[in-house]
């Protein structure tokens, strides 16, 4: 935990085609951190849209960022496009360097990975990419949240889809300000979830849904996998062996998709 006097510079990664509740999800939680500045930063001043169309507005460019204490990675599809933009990918290198917790959301760990962040680390993503971690050197855990502090006292917190930003960022809460701060924020929440249908993992839901949504997802997760592929190679990490690489024929008895 952080003292409560020490004032937070926190800061979210904003995208062209990033799924808006990695950002805003996480948003309504970290914006809550007691005595914290919380900013958007985009690479141009420019709008963007998510992928289905949301429009949103950073705060600042990517270069008039501070020193952030805290680096929130949101992913979405739009993820892929700045998988070899060098800009963007300095950027978080230098941020996560000097940031005490660094935080990922969805595909947003697969960011950090072609950045060379995630050699060593445990970590976790979307459902349909987990199986991608290996590749950037990581060890994929099936979780919800994970958290994995590096020797040198840094705080890595990774969720898995969409939804699970919000876990994560109570997750990260907790850690900066403590389980009664974490606690107040979500009660301000209102952070309650009952969600109507047991279908939110592919261990849950039914196979035909499971099919459906690895089908529709086809185009975008073979391109990740080419992607991942070659930053291996360019980053001179081994392919993983097989027994690494999570079984994702075992998941509600589904195949994967095609490639």
């Amino acid at each position: 935990m952080i003292p409560a006097e020490t004032h937070l510079q926190i800061g979210s990664l904003l995208f062209e085609g990033l799924d808006q509740i990695d950002l805003t999800g996480p948003f309504e939680v970290l914006s809550r951190i007691p005595n914290s500045t919380y900013r958007i930063y985009g690479p141009t001043a420019e709008p963007v849209r998510d992928l289905r169309g949301l429009r949103i507005t950073p705060d600042a460019t990517l270069a008039e960022a501070p020193r952030l204490d805290v680096l929130h990675i949101p992913g979405g599809q739009g993820q892929e496009a700045l998988m070899r933009d060098a800009a963007v990918l300095g950027w978080i290198r230098q941020q996560a360097a000097g940031a005490s917790h660094v935080f990922s959301v969805c595909t947003g760990a697969l960011l950090l990975g072609a950045a060379g962040l995630l050699v060593g680390r445990r970590a976790t993503t979307y459902w349909n990419a987990v199986h991608l971690l290996p590749w950037f050197g990581a060890e994929a855990v099936d979780a919800r949240v994970v958290i994995d502090p590096d020797a040198d006292g840094r705080i890595w917190l990774f969720a898995a889809g969409v939804t699970a930003g919000i876990d994560g960022a109570l997750r990260l809460a907790a850690e900066l300000r403590g389980d009664e701060a974490a606690r107040l924020i979500q009660l301000g929440m209102q952070y309650a979830p009952e969600p109507p249908f047991d279908s939110g993992t592919p261990q849950s839901a039914p196979p035909a849904i499971v099919a459906q949504a690895r089908a529709a997802a086809a185009g975008i997760t073979a391109r990740r996998e080419a992607t991942a592929r070659a930053i291996a190679a360019e980053l001179g990490i081994p392919a993983p062996e097989a027994r690494d690489l999570p079984n994702r024929t075992s998941e509600a008895g589904t195949s994967p998709p095609a490639r």
